[in-house]
């Protein structure tokens, strides 16, 4: 293994579910990381601290913008105080910076949309103004498969276009890839999006599909089940999502792309050093299949409402993964019998 002890990265959004995997892998290949996150209260702030413990951050010893020492270096900051993020960007000098912070969710954009707006926006311009004022070697950033929007192409490819779409979260999102092109092309900033296919497993957040249907079926209660269960999810591993995050981490793209043709663009490329990836599953699963695999896990059946579909809701996802296969030898790959089980037993073992 390379010797990564003097790379230094920042995680955006640490104390969240796929920051607090990254995080734990990074430090296992010997990175130096410094973590930030606002611990916000869009849901239950419990799990964020209990992901920052098992990161050896205690909660009573986080204070607004002061860093606590533990297998990371942790800040509780947010990302819309543009003077604290240049503070850290000028002290640290990363290496590397992986933006996860954001708010998520499609269907809190229809009740609140100016979070979107403040956190995944005014939020990215500040790393983005960050990481111009303090030059990187890479800065990756969580973009979402709700781009493609009513794009009916399946398997979703990064060379399609993406200009419909559904919710605010999506065009927030599609907003953070112009914003990060044009920042590549004017101050040479390497960025590289990625859009992540409906991701899971233990930890995971309890906003998302497979918390929902376990603790409903764990407390023998209802869950609802939208589109009449005729849905299909490109379900995607936390631990694939992060091992092809480290693999990205240090291969960022280059401008002069020769691949690049101005005249026919490809949208996932470009003459600066900016390119875009899906990762995803490439292995679409029905809905009720999923269900089903909850159930086996928990050994128990679940009581399903059906309901229709609700806006900004998509009834099939599906990843084409071949440039990230390519650029980075990894396919994703890890069937949902394993993954739900691994979330499964964590979620029993938090909520004994």
């Amino acid at each position: 293994m390379p010797d990564n002890s003097k790379q230094k990265v920042l995680i955006t959004g640490v104390a969240g579910f796929i920051g607090f995997h990254l995080a734990k892998l990074l430090i296992n290949n010997d990175y130096d990381v410094v973590g930030i996150d606002n611990i916000n209260d869009y849901y239950d702030q419990n799990l964020k601290y209990t992901r920052l413990d098992v990161l050896g951050i205690e909660k009573d010893k986080i204070v607004a913008n002061k860093e606590v020492v533990g297998k990371i270096l942790f800040q509780k900051t947010d990302l819309q105080d543009l003077s604290e993020i240049k503070k850290l960007f000028e002290k640290h000098r990363f290496d590397y910076v992986v933006n996860l912070a954001a708010q998520a969710g499609v269907r809190y954009s229809l009740i609140n949309p100016h979070s979107y707006v403040d956190n995944n926006i005014t939020g990215f311009l500040n790393i983005l103004e960050a990481c111009r004022a303090y030059p990187v070697k890479h800065l990756l950033y969580a973009s979402s498969s709700s781009v493609y929007g009513l794009s009916e192409e399946i398997p979703f490819n990064v060379s399609s276009h993406t200009d419909h779409p559904l919710a605010m979260y999506a065009a927030s999102k599609k907003a953070n890839e112009m914003m990060a092109h044009s920042y590549s092309h004017l101050f040479g900033i390497p960025t590289t999006g990625l859009r992540f296919f409906t991701v899971y497993g233990p930890y995971g957040r309890p906003d998302m599909a497979l918390y929902i249907f376990t603790k409903a079926i764990v407390e023998d209660k209802e869950f609802e089940v939208f589109n009449y269960g005729k849905m299909s999810r490109d379900f995607t591993y936390v631990d694939d999502i992060v091992e092809s995050l480290r693999r990205l981490l240090v291969l960022p793209p280059t401008k002069d792309n020769p691949k690049f043709d101005a005249k026919k663009p490809n949208p996932s490329i470009s003459s600066a050093p900016y390119q875009v990836f899906n990762i995803g599953n490439n292995s679409p699963v029905e809905l009720m299949d999923y269900i089903k695999a909850i159930e086996t896990a928990l050994g128990k059946k679940g009581k399903i409402v059906f309901k229709p579909i609700q806006p900004g809701d998509v009834p099939a996802t599906y990843a084409d993964v071949e440039s990230l296969y390519e650029y980075i030898n990894f396919r994703p790959s890890t069937p949902i019998e394993y993954g739900i089980q691994k979330f499964v037993d964590t979620y029993l073992e938090l909520n004994k």
